[in-house]
């Protein structure tokens, strides 16, 4: 066998992650997904003029898909994803105390909205790489009514 053979067969071992049909399409339904439901809670925020918008929302939501995804192709038991959901709870906690802001006064306190908003994002993305598709979109439509809907509920009523 020579040094071209040997080479083309590495990278044939090395990319045989998705080397099945029903793993590649798994695979990218659950990212494209990710990229989609992700976008749909930066878009809101986007809107609205916050910090976070659409591509900070995807990346979170993918990242957090891709975490989960990578350890459940390679079989891990209950324990390694409880440790690797915990990390991105946690985790995720950096990123969005970037997104709080505190003014001079104590009542001043503004990104907290959107930090909840990133936080959700990863949920959701948790939830895809578990393969639970259908709770994350009904997760995204349900925290998209949290944030566009209820704040119009709670706007105080002109009773001229």
């Amino acid at each position: 066998m020579d040094v071209a053979e040997r080479i083309l067969l590495t990278l044939q071992e090395e990319f045989s992650d998705l080397g099945e049909v029903e793993r590649l399409t798994r695979t990218a339904l659950r990212l494209l997904l990710a990229i989609v439901l992700g976008g749909v809670l930066g878009y809101e925020r986007e809107v609205t003029g916050k910090a976070a918008g659409v591509r900070t929302h995807m990346l979170v939501c993918i990242g957090s898909a891709v975490f989960v995804m990578s350890l459940e192709q390679e079989g891990a038991g209950h324990d390694a994803m409880s440790r690797i959901i915990q990390g991105i709870a946690s985790g995720i906690g950096f990123l969005c105390a970037g997104t709080i802001l505190k003014g001079s006064n104590i009542s001043d306190v503004k990104g907290l909205t959107t930090a909840a908003g990133l936080w959700s994002a990863a949920a959701i993305g948790v939830t895809i790489g578990l393969g639970l598709e259908a709770t994350a979109i009904l997760a995204t439509l349900m925290t998209v009514l949290v944030l566009h809907v209820v704040p119009i509920w709670l706007e105080p009523k002109n009773n001229a």
